[in-house]
């Protein structure tokens, strides 16, 4: 973890800068001083006031401003970690946060589709729920128009609901253009070069419904 002298930087860029926060962009002060784009979240966050304060570090701690933020309670932290990525959510579905997570996206920095046609197409990160704390963030392709897992472990502790369900297919609302074209090749099945028929599908479903192992198999 990355340290943080006040005179240094801001919390927003030493928080994007943590190792496993490369997915989240910087949040720009003046959207966060607009009450009206964080309604409903202080009944989502414990001492919602505290860990707003310490975003827009306006909350001076018992000692020195100096003290390195690492320092500080991890419960404090922990709820303007919170918070930040709560707003994060409703920050990127903007024009700023889009164009913002859209210089990432151009670098490859989500990651890239590991599906063999999409021809490592770049990726978005995507929320497979709006609840916190349901599911970890999982990347989309706009080319296959999947969702998978971050190839880094680094990544598979995020929260889902800091990008949102809806932020990938905002992305390509408002920038249609952007939109790659779908795969034209796809994989075949095939066995000494002849394709499997569909059927040979149903019959070895069928056939692994009704065979039982028998009881007195030593395996």
């Amino acid at each position: 973890m990355s340290s943080l002298n006040s005179e240094d930087q801001s919390w927003i860029a030493w928080f994007c800068g943590l190792r496993g926060n490369e997915f989240f962009c910087e949040v720009d002060e003046s959207y966060i001083n607009d009450k009206f784009n964080l309604v409903g979240l202080n009944e989502l966050v414990p001492n919602y006031r505290k860990a707003l304060d310490m975003i827009l570090e306006l909350e001076q701690p018992d000692d020195d401003r100096d003290d390195d933020l690492n320092n500080l309670p991890i419960e404090k932290m922990s709820e303007a970690q919170v918070l930040y990525g709560l707003i994060h959510a409703r920050y990127i579905l903007t024009n700023r946060g889009i164009g913002q997570m859209l210089h990432k996206y151009e670098a490859a920095e989500f990651g890239r589709c590991p599906r063999v046609y999409c021809e490592s197409q770049p990726t978005l990160p995507l929320g497979l729920s709006d609840t916190r704390g349901e599911a970890m963030v999982k990347v989309y392709c706009p080319k296959c128009m999947d969702v998978y897992t971050p190839k880094s472990s680094r990544h598979h502790h995020t929260d889902g609901a800091y990008f949102g369900t809806g932020f990938p297919h905002m992305v390509f609302m408002v920038h249609p253009e952007l939109r790659p074209k779908r795969p034209t090749m796809q994989y075949v099945p095939r066995i000494n070069g002849f394709k499997i028929h569909p059927l040979a599908y149903q019959f070895q479903l069928q056939a692994s419904s009704t065979f039982q192992m028998p009881s007195n198999c030593p395996y």
